[in-house]
């Protein structure tokens, strides 16, 4: 296994992406930024001072925690986007509104719902609605 070092260029170049404009870029430590710090850490360390075995354990402890807690995450979004799948699949044959560009109410039966995209769509006459733009439903 080979482990590289890390070089810190900039605090930041640590956590972002650094090709993505700054106004956008997201916050991210991953398990492989944080084990190259944590060996660049052994490496340089003092050899008369030797980093504290509860320290250790502590941190590799953070990295477990937050991988888990990443999955936890990754499987509440696969939920949600199941939930609004069968939400949308439930308005089929069924009334729904939605407000157009202008502002007025149109109302319509659902006739199909495509799952294209990471929102449903949902067809109301000859328009494809997304699910999250539907302002009420009622029985046919």
């Amino acid at each position: 296994m080979t482990v590289e070092t890390v070089t810190a260029t900039s605090p930041s170049s640590l956590y972002t992406a650094g090709t993505a404009d700054p106004a956008t870029r997201k916050q991210v430590m991953d398990s492989e930024v944080f084990l190259r710090l944590l060996v660049t850490q052994l490496t340089n360390q003092d050899p008369s001072s030797p980093m504290n075995t509860n320290e250790m354990i502590s941190q590799t402890t953070q990295l477990a925690m937050m991988e888990q807690l990443t999955a936890l995450s990754d499987t509440g979004t696969e939920a949600f986007a199941l939930n609004m799948r069968q939400a949308a699949s439930a308005l089929i044959g069924q009334k729904a509104s939605y407000e157009n560009a202008d502002g007025k109410t149109i109302t319509g039966i659902v006739s199909k719902v495509s799952f294209d995209g990471p929102i449903p769509q949902v067809t109301i006459g000859d328009k494809e609605i997304p699910l999250d733009e539907i302002i009420g439903i009622a029985a046919p």
